[in-house]
Formats: C-alpha cells, sequence, structure tokens
C-alpha cells in the first residue's frame, strides 16, 4: 500500500438465518435442492400474495445484536427497499430501514497493537434475493433462496486493512456459528460480504470517496479485494485523477476489481414501510430470556481452558470447531481427573468434532480419559478406543479388556521380550553401552512396537536397562 495514503473500511456482512422456512413464507429454506422447487406465490411476488413474518428469524436476528452487544429494539418495523433486478421478483426487497432491531454494539479482534474494537452500527433483518446462474447460452435464475431470512450486520468505518477485515469475520463467524444462528458456510453464500472502502492521506480526518465491493465470499478473496482496491485508489489520486462513489465487483481469477455502477444512495431506494406486515413488538423479559439461551463465545471459551488446565491454544481451537463438541468436552472434564489428557486426544482429530452431535457419552470421555491418565492405556491404545467409541458408544474400560488393548505390565513377559530386543538389536546394545544413550530410547521403541504400543514403558525403560548392565 502507498504509504502516503490510509485505508478506511466499514464492513457489511449478511448472513442467512438457520431457519427451516422462509422469512415470509413456509417454503423451505434448505440449501443445495434442485433449482426452483422451494417457491410459492409470496416469495415469488404474485399478486395479491401477503408476507407473514418469521418468528423464528425475529429471534435469531436478536440473538446475533445480543451477541454482539447490541441495544435491541423493542419496537421496530419492516420497509420496502425498492429496486429492479432479475433475481427479486418483487422488484423490492423488505428490509429495514429507519428501525433497525439492533443498533450499537461492538466486536474486540485480536491486533497487532493487542485488542481491538470494531463499532457495530446496526443489524437488520431482510430477505435474500434469488441467485442468477451464468451459462454459455443465457442466465438463468433460480428462486429458491429468495425471501430466506438474513441479517445484514453493519460496522463504522474502523478497519484499516485486510488482516483486521479477516480477523472480523473470523470472529464474527465462530460466534454466529457457536450460537446456532447460522451455519455461516462461506462457499454456499449463507455469509458473505461488502467492503466499502475509501482512502486519504495520512493524518486527514475526512472521509474519501468510497467503493463499495459487493459479495465477498471468502477471507481470502476479502483481503486480496482490499489490497487491490486500496493501490488502485492510490494510483488514481497520484495521476491526478478524480475518485467518485461506485459499486465494484471482484474478479477471483485476476485478483483485481471492476466497476459495476455508481453507488447509489438511500434515496434512490425510496424506502417506505412494509404496508403487509405490521410492526415487530418485543418485551423485555423475551429478550432476557434469548440472552439466557446464547453459550458463552467460544474465545472466551479458549481463555478459561487454556488458564485452568494449561491446554495450548492450538488444543483449544480445536475443541471450540462447533459447540457440540465444546460442549461434551467441558462436561466431561468436569468428570476425569485428566481433563487435559482428555483434550488433546480429542483435538487429535479437529475434523471428527465438526458434528451437531457427538456419538459418545460425557460418562465414557471421561472414562476413556481416566484409562489413558492413569496409564491403563497408552496414546495409541486410546485413539483406537476413541474411534471405536466414535462406532460404538460403550463402556471403554470393558472395550479395552475385550480388544487386548490393556498396558502390558507383566513383568517375566516383558523381559522375555526385552532379551528378544537386546539380541536382535545387537548393535543398539553395543552403541548403548559405549555411552550412547540415546539408543536405550530406540530399544524401548523396539518394544513399543512389537507390541503395538502396550507395553509399559517405564517398566521396560527399567527391564532393559537392568539386562544391559547386567549382560
Amino acid at each position: 500500500m502507498n504509504t502516503r495514503y490510509e485505508t478506511v473500511i466499514g464492513l457489511e456482512t449478511h448472513i442467512e438465518l438457520k431457519t427451516e422456512t422462509k422469512a415470509f413464507c413456509s417454503c423451505s429454506a434448505v440449501y443445495g435442492d434442485e433449482p426452483n422447487t422451494h417457491c410459492c406465490p409470496v416469495c415469488t411476488g404474485m399478486p395479491g400474495a401477503l408476507p407473514v413474518l418469521n418468528a423464528k428469524a425475529v429471534e435469531l436476528a436478536v440473538k446475533a445484536g445480543l451477541l454482539l452487544h447490541c441495544r435491541v429494539s423493542l419496537w421496530s418495523k419492516m420497509d420496502r427497499k425498492n429496486y429492479y433486478y432479475p433475481d427479486l421478483p418483487k422488484a423490492y426487497q423488505i428490509s429495514q430501514y429507519d428501525r433497525p432491531l439492533c443498533t450499537g454494539g461492538w466486536l474486540d479482534i485480536p491486533s497487532g497493537e493487542g485488542t481491538k474494537r470494531i463499532r457495530i452500527e446496526r443489524i437488520h433483518l431482510e430477505e435474500d434475493a434469488g441467485k442468477l446462474l451464468h451459462t454459455e447460452n443465457g442466465t438463468l435464475l433460480d428462486l429458491n433462496r429468495c425471501g430466506v431470512p438474513l441479517i445484514e450486520i453493519v460496522t463504522m468505518p474502523d478497519f484499516r486493512g485486510p488482516e483486521e477485515v479477516t480477523a472480523y469475520l473470523r470472529e464474527l463467524r465462530e460466534r454466529i456459528r457457536f450460537a446456532g444462528i447460522s451455519d455461516c458456510r462461506m462457499n454456499e453464500g449463507s455469509l458473505r460480504c461488502d467492503v466499502n472502502l475509501s482512502i486519504r492521506p495520512v493524518g486527514e480526518k475526512h472521509l474519501g470517496e468510497r467503493a463499495e465491493i459487493k459479495n465477498l465470499n471468502s477471507f481470502q478473496f476479502a483481503a486480496k479485494a482490499i489490497a487491490y482496491e486500496a493501490e488502485r485508489q492510490a494510483a488514481v489520486l497520484d495521476a491526478g485523477g478524480v475518485l467518485f462513489p461506485e459499486t465494484r465487483g471482484f474478479n477471483e481469477s485476476t485478483g483485481t476489481t471492476f466497476s459495476m455502477r455508481r453507488k447509489e444512495s438511500q434515496s434512490d431506494y425510496h424506502f417506505f414501510p412494509e404496508p403487509d406486515l405490521p410492526p415487530i413488538v418485543l418485551t423485555q423479559e423475551t429478550v432476557e430470556r434469548w440472552k439466557s439461551e446464547l453459550p458463552e463465545p467460544p474465545s472466551s471459551r479458549r481463555e478459561r481452558w487454556q488458564e485452568r488446565w494449561s491446554l495450548a491454544r492450538e488444543t483449544a481451537e480445536a475443541l471450540t470447531v462447533s459447540r457440540e463438541a465444546a460442549d461434551s468436552f467441558e462436561r466431561a472434564a468436569g468428570m476425569t481427573r485428566y481433563p487435559k489428557q482428555l483434550a488433546v486426544l480429542l483435538a487429535a482429530d479437529p475434523a471428527r468434532l465438526e458434528t451437531e452431535r457427538i456419538p459418545v457419552s460425557d460418562k465414557h470421555l471421561a472414562a476413556l480419559a481416566d484409562l489413558l491418565g492413569s496409564g491403563a492405556v497408552g496414546n495409541a491404545a486410546a485413539k483406537e478406543l476413541l474411534e471405536r467409541l466414535w462406532q460404538e458408544d460403550a463402556d471403554p474400560v470393558e472395550m479395552a479388556e475385550r480388544l487386548g488393548l490393556g498396558k502390558i505390565t507383566d513383568r517375566a513377559a516383558l523381559e522375555e521380550l526385552a532379551r528378544e530386543v537386546i539380541g536382535s538389536c545387537a548393535r543398539m546394545a553395543q552403541d548403548y553401552r559405549a555411552g550412547k544413550t540415546a539408543a536405550l530410547q530406540a530399544l524401548i521403541g523396539q518394544m513399543m512396537r512389537r507390541t503395538q504400543g502396550r507395553a509399559d514403558p517405564e517398566l521396560s525403560r527399567e527391564i532393559l536397562l537392568n539386562l544391559l548392565k547386567s549382560q
């Protein structure tokens, strides 16, 4: 970035809500079905069809606001945002204008200077548009997504570069997913953002003319679009040109932005109150109940676990990949003497934890941690038991006995094995006697290998030392 200029960025993040049906009709909101199979007169804008507001969408929108420390309006309303585009069959979008559900929140993100607070201007509820499918033979229209409820989260222009934007999007997505408000699958379009970007000379307070880059659906694309657009605007100003408000797209193949149209103003949309829907009226008791249902944010849980059980950051992050995983671990951790061992065992395969249901009971996870922590089974056996528990939720103690996965602690059996190892690995034994202490660990490794990790390592070490000294 040209060091003469400062980049100023605000975000508008669109998040589809995790409801079974659309915002104003009973059509399914599921993703991925055959095009135009979830449509009705309401979401396709047929004359005379009347909308009915999805109460669950209101609940999820308010919960998102509470997660981001917003003020919740007990009285708000829906409005018509008038514009014509092929994926909007009504020629208007039902949205919120001057009385949104939530205002004035914030989200803290990690930054180079520690923690930075990003201010949230507003969160409003609206319906999604359809999807245009561009083919060699023309453009097709799929209205399955039309009318799906979403929230738009609008920040203040508090970002100064792509790193901060990426940190914000990651923290936002994690919190929203954790609370069950949205699945936030960017590849499916359930989370996408518009970047409002301008530049100004360093030290200047007045904002420059902004460009809005639309529909960025990955962290990487958002960062690339910001970097390119900042350089483009700087080049225009340095060449003596003039910037003007415009809407731009992002070309994923070239990593460049391109002009789409001049930027609309609020007056261009001719907002007016939606005449077919009553105001949204909430009670403080309802808002407090929804607030009590929200989970502790994953970042807060990680900090608490790291302090209480000395977990590594990567381990804590793996355990908060889903709310179910975090809840399951925390309950099981409270039932075992070895919560850290349980955390490391579960975090070894974070992909397995990305599920809406952990198939192993808390009691059995805790029992497995006790087996591992007490030394009754080794790491390899514990991993195998966990694999089997994922298929069959059973008592891991009985399972370990049935499968013969417990540690071998029989001294006579280990002495016999140790003699075999020393005999077949004479060079290693000779190296140890010559003062190469690392050879002892290699001999222990041979015993572990021949028992598939079941030989008690401490007892094996003791036996090997005695035999090496006596022979």
